[in-house]
């Protein structure tokens, strides 16, 4: 009876060593997401709509001020009068990216200028590794900066 189980815990314990994959590497990630969320606000800086549609997931989720855009096709077609002047509208810039122990999906959020230069939004996204080094957004919703009126508080 001692041999069944001792092969059985055996078994499991090799099994185990295998479900646990590669460590992921957050730091590196991270930079990778932060490189990803530049480049696509970069693309609104350079004015490069077919840029800006290559880091949209498929399945991409943007929520607008009055209603969702619901996949790639959708989210770039709202966001194409964006891209119509020769000065960007508004440009962005993580300063915060987070990326789940998995290494499957990130967070980024950052500030949101309009094109004077004025704070006026944060941005809040969650982007998808789609392959190694390949990320895409999947979800980005932006709220607007509270200004309170009245005297300042000391």
């Amino acid at each position: 009876m001692k041999r069944p189980a001792a092969t059985i815990l055996l078994a499991a314990l090799a099994l185990s060593g295998c479900a646990s994959g590669p460590a992921v590497d957050n730091a590196a990630l991270a930079a990778q997401v932060t490189a990803a969320e530049r480049a696509f606000a970069d693309s609104m800086a350079r004015r490069d709509f077919a840029a800006f549609q290559r880091f949209l997931a498929d399945d991409a989720v943007f929520y607008g001020p009055a209603a969702a855009q619901r996949g790639k096709a959708e989210v770039a077609g709202f966001w194409k009068q964006y891209f119509t002047g020769q000065k960007a509208p508004f440009s962005w810039a993580p300063d915060r990216v987070d990326v789940l122990e998995s290494g499957l999906l990130a967070y980024s959020s950052g500030p949101v200028h309009d094109a004077e230069g004025r704070l006026i939004a944060r941005f809040n996204s969650v982007w998808r590794q789609e392959a190694p080094g390949q990320w895409k957004v999947v979800f980005d919703k932006g709220e607007p900066v509270c200004n309170p009126a009245g005297p300042a508080r000391q």
